[in-house]
């Protein structure tokens, strides 16, 4: 658990953070029951691995976001504070077991998960998915699921794997506008990924995406952002303030204001999108059960 505990106690940005994004310390039964459960899992979390800001929210309320594949990513975004190499070890088929075991536990009705990128694999990890979405449906009766995907780097075989045993909510994060793809995600590409939600929703699942602000983007580049996911299918879009990891991080450009969100909440649903879930300290997961 100490681990856990550690990735939430360090402000490692240069820049001071404004009050609407200081958040407590996580505490109570709760939280350390979860962080227990996870430990005794050999399981990761994004919630541990990234930083997360409502690490103590949402582990304080029993719920936390499964991280598979390993925690050693293959790409190097640098707004992200997972661990980036080359994985050494090949596909983990006991994680899908320990994932369940752990929801069940934690007596989860909606279970959230995602991933590191494995681009040294041509399936890019995507069976483990599937086993996971598998395992869950027949051990947890009523289970809800959402799965963040990588982009499998345009490999759509991998991602049918995935639809072919499906959660109820397929989601892949677009991060950022398309300007600043090649310095802050540098191995993605904005089309392959928009490629990528437009084939999910082809195959009749409920699509999400989610992106940070605050990296340099205008204003009206989120717009476009936005127009392009109602053009593309999406159900859901969730907006957040990037918050630098550490000081080797991309820097945080500008703090955005609460009044932004709600601006880009009311324009994105006007132009379609079923729900946008905008605020400084939403990330992919926060309040995920109600985006089913």
């Amino acid at each position: 658990m100490i681990k856990e505990l550690n990735v939430i106690d360090r402000e490692e940005t240069t820049q001071r953070r404004p009050d609407w994004l200081r958040v407590k310390l996580p505490s109570g039964e709760k939280f350390k029951q979860v962080a227990d459960t996870i430990q005794k899992n050999s399981l990761n979390t994004v919630c541990a691995e990234a930083r997360c800001p409502n690490i103590g929210e949402c582990w304080g309320n029993g719920t936390a976001t499964f991280m598979i594949l390993g925690d050693v990513c293959t790409r190097s975004c640098s707004f992200c504070a997972v661990k980036t190499g080359r994985p050494v070890q090949g596909l983990d088929w006991d994680e899908p077991r320990r994932v369940t075991d752990a929801a069940k536990k934690m007596d989860l009705k909606h279970v959230v998960i995602t991933s590191v990128n494995r681009d040294e694999r041509e399936d890019g990890g995507a069976p483990i998915f599937a086993e996971c979405h598998r395992q869950l449906r027949d051990e947890i009766p009523g289970v809800t699921i959402e799965s963040l995907i990588p982009d499998f780097r345009g490999v759509w075989d991998a991602l049918q794997i995935v639809i072919d045993t499906p959660p109820d909510v397929l989601s892949h994060n677009l991060e950022t506008v398309p300007r600043l793809y090649r310095e802050v995600r540098p191995q993605a590409k904005y089309k392959r990924s928009l490629e990528l939600l437009q084939r999910t929703k082809d195959a009749g699942l409920r699509t999400k995406t989610g992106i940070m602000v605050g990296l340099g983007e205008k204003p009206e580049e989120v717009n476009e952002l936005m127009q392009d996911c109602v053009d593309y299918g999406v159900d859901v879009l969730t907006i957040g303030q990037y918050m630098q990891p550490t000081k080797m991080h991309h820097p945080v450009e500008e703090w955005v204001h609460p009044d932004q969100f709600k601006e880009y909440k009311r324009i994105g649903e006007e132009m379609g999108l079923e729900h946008v879930e905008s605020g400084p300290l939403v990330r992919s997961s926060y309040h995920a059960e109600r985006h089913v």
